[in-house]
């Protein structure tokens, strides 16, 4: 298996998500104001399941979420990095971030975005990173906007047996 590296930025160590890591995990992914996109908190077998894909995927595909971790306080704080994503037939390197909300608007899921793109060009030698991105999501789309991705196409995302339509949000490496 491929040694998933911990990156560091100012105020973040980004490493492998661990099973240990539940507690935290299910903290961020059982909120419903932060998983709002899914439209529900997840349960706690469905948080179990969220980290058994990671480890799955830091297996096939050699990266997946990083645990953010806050390194004044060691507290597992967000859930950002690489992941590869089949939309429409297509794969892709995409971006995924989800931070606590008690840490919203302190600039952590921008400061651990820019490292995972870096990461997502630099090591794992993507061309191109997405994110796909509910039109109504203001504060990821801005985000995107603000890590220099432009908006594309539209994708329609079956979840939970109900069309969710996404907006591709793109970069490529300069």
């Amino acid at each position: 298996m491929t040694r998933i590296p911990t990156l560091e930025t100012e105020r973040l160590l980004l490493r492998p998500v661990e099973e240990s890591d539940f507690a935290a995990v299910h903290r961020i992914l059982g909120d419903s104001d932060v998983m709002y996109a899914w439209e529900h908190g997840f349960t706690a077998e469905e948080t179990q399941q969220w980290i058994k894909s990671c480890l799955a995927r830091y297996k096939r595909d050699g990266y997946s979420h990083f645990a953010a971790v806050q390194k004044d306080t060691g507290e597992l704080i967000g859930l950002i990095g690489p992941i590869k994503e089949t939309l429409e037939g297509e794969t892709y390197l995409g971006l995924g971030w989800l931070l606590r909300r008690d840490r919203w608007k302190q600039g952590y899921a921008l400061e651990g975005a820019k490292e995972a793109l870096r990461y997502a060009f630099d090591v794992i030698g993507a061309a191109c990173v997405i994110a796909d991105i509910r039109p109504e999501n203001e504060a990821s789309i801005r985000l995107a906007q603000r890590l220099g991705m432009k908006a594309g196409h539209t994708v329609i995302k079956r979840y939970r047996d109900k069309e969710m339509p996404h907006t591709i949000y793109a970069v490529e490496k300069e």
